[in-house]
């Protein structure tokens, strides 16, 4: 199935002006329509899809402009791309610990305030 911009942009949550500034950018290049209008199918869905779970995963947009330029010159380049989500992948493992330690003591201290303030209410 084939999407107009404003029915691509409803489908995947994404405003116009974000989709035409990720095409600025070279992260999506939707096909034209013969009258010039931007075309976008499925896989277009599935790669907006994977670019937002990079940006929310916190990889910058210049490696994401590097993995889209990778992954347009094709699958000869697909051992750079793995190696750049193994990358990215250990980074989020290293944040999702630290925030996991965080989340420990921030645990620790409500707990700790639980019971000296359920002391406090027995004396």
């Amino acid at each position: 199935m084939n999407y107009s911009i404003g029915e691509f942009s409803r489908l995947i949550n994404i405003s116009i002006y974000a989709l035409r500034y990720y095409e600025n950018e070279n992260l999506i290049i939707p096909n034209r329509e013969k009258n010039g209008r931007r075309c976008y199918s499925e896989k277009d869905v599935s790669w907006i899809q994977f670019i937002k779970r990079l940006k929310d995963t916190g990889m910058p947009i210049k490696e994401i402009q590097k993995y889209a330029k990778l992954r347009a010159a094709g699958d000869f380049t697909m051992n750079e791309r793995m190696e750049m989500l193994i990358k990215h992948r250990t980074a989020l493992e290293e944040k999702i610990a630290k925030y996991n330690e965080h989340l420990k003591k921030l645990n620790d201290k409500i707990d700790y305030y639980k019971v000296s303030i359920d002391k406090h209410l027995q004396d």
